[in-house]
C-alpha cells in the first residue's frame, strides 16, 4: 500500500494551477452532465499518446498502473513495488484474471477521445496528469479484451458488455469530463443521459 499511497500523493501534489481549477462537483451526476460543454468532436490532427506521458513512475521500476493493479485487485504479491500477482475482476465484462499481464489498464475517458474533446489545447504536462489521475475514476484495471473492444469510442458507441455496470461507467465519464472541462458530443451526451436513467446511489458519485 506504500507505494499506492505515494502515488496518491504525488498525483495529489501536481493539481492544475488554481486559475485552472474545475468548476464545483457538488451535486447530483445528472447536474453535472448537464454542466458539460455539447460540441462537435474536434480533430486528430497532430494527436499521439505520446502527448500523454505515461505511465508516471511511483517507485523504483514501479508506476501507475501498478498502483491500479494493487488498488483494484485482490491477493495482490509484490515483488519489491511491482504487482506480480493477484486477482482481477474486470467490471465491463465480468471476467477475472490471476496473472497482471492480462490486465489492461483503462483510461475510462480515452486519450484520443479528450484530445478531441479539449485537451489538444492543452500542453504535455497538463495531458500527463490527465493520463496519470489516480484521484477521479480515470483508471481502471479490466480485460484487455474489453479495453481494445471500446478503442477510443465514447458512451454513445461503446458501452460494457456487463449492463449492471452502465450506472457506474457512466457515472465516472460524467465525472472525468466535468472536471477536467472537456466537451461530450449532442449523441454522446443522449447516450450517457438514457446510461443514468434510475440509477441510485448509496453515495452520490
Amino acid at each position: 500500500m506504500a507505494a499506492l499511497a505515494a502515488a496518491l500523493a504525488l498525483v495529489g501534489g501536481c493539481a492544475p494551477a488554481e486559475e485552472d481549477a474545475p468548476p464545483p462537483s457538488g451535486g447530483s451526476v445528472q447536474d453535472r452532465l448537464g454542466q458539460l460543454t455539447v460540441a462537435t468532436a474536434g480533430s486528430m490532427k497532430g494527436y499521439s499518446r505520446d502527448r500523454f506521458p505515461h505511465w508516471r513512475d511511483t517507485g523504483k521500476n514501479c508506476d501507475v498502473r501498478d498502483s491500479v493493479l494493487q488498488r483494484d485487485g485482490k491477493n495482490i504479491k509484490l515483488s519489491g513495488c511491482n504487482v506480480v500477482a493477484g486477482r482481477w475482476t474486470s467490471v465491463y465484462d465480468n471476467r477475472s484474471f490471476t496473472d497482471p499481464s492480462d490486465v489492461d489498464i483503462d483510461h475510462v475517458v480515452p486519450l484520443a477521445n479528450a484530445w478531441r474533446s479539449g485537451a489538444d489545447e492543452w500542453d504535455d504536462a497538463r495531458r500527463g496528469e490527465f493520463a496519470n489521475d489516480l484521484t477521479r475514476p480515470q483508471l481502471i484495471a479490466v480485460s484487455a479484451s474489453s479495453n481494445r473492444a471500446k478503442g477510443d469510442q465514447d458512451p454513445s458507441q461503446w458501452k460494457p458488455a456487463n449492463r449492471d455496470y452502465w450506472c457506474d461507467y457512466a457515472a465516472d465519464w460524467v465525472t472525468v469530463k466535468h472536471h477536467w472541462r472537456l466537451s461530450v458530443t449532442s449523441a454522446e451526451k443522449a447516450a450517457l443521459t438514457e446510461m443514468l436513467e434510475g440509477c441510485t446511489w448509496t453515495t452520490q458519485p
